[in-house]
């Protein structure tokens, strides 16, 4: 336990093995309504998600939340990259999930290249309306 650091915020205290450097964040939000709206074009769908994407789009009975929640954390893997869609495209992060549903992402080409061998941390919420998403690159 020598290597736990004690953080003060707001007067609670909280154990943390190690320091958290996040080099950069991004965060993204979405109307679910517009996504939707644009999930009925094959040309959407196949321009910004992966075949394992729009599976499992599919295999989640196609509701529009979980289609506007890979959208925003592809969004958000853009920024926290630092350069938007201008080195690379959507279709470049992949958002797949773990076996206990967590979210993650493969990235592809220049995408890839950016991120060199920083951690990813991504999260991902919705509501009936609104899709967000925040992804965390560290050392």
């Amino acid at each position: 336990m020598q290597d736990i650091e004690l953080i003060r915020r707001g007067g609670l205290t909280c154990p943390l093995e190690k320091k958290l450097t996040a080099n950069m964040i991004g965060i993204d939000i979405i109307e679910i309504k517009r996504i939707e709206e644009k999930s009925k074009k094959e040309t959407f769908l196949n321009g910004i998600f992966t075949q394992n994407e729009i599976a499992y789009y599919h295999e989640k009975g196609k509701n529009p939340q979980t289609l506007a929640g890979m959208f925003c954390a592809k969004e958000a893997v853009a920024k926290a990259l630092g350069t938007g869609f201008s080195q690379f495209k959507p279709i470049h992060i992949e958002i797949l999930h773990n076996e206990l549903g967590a979210p993650y992402a493969e990235l592809y080409a220049a995408a890839k290249n950016l991120l060199g061998n920083k951690k990813l941390n991504l999260s991902i919420s919705h509501t009936e309306t609104i899709a967000t998403a925040i992804a965390i690159l560290s050392q």
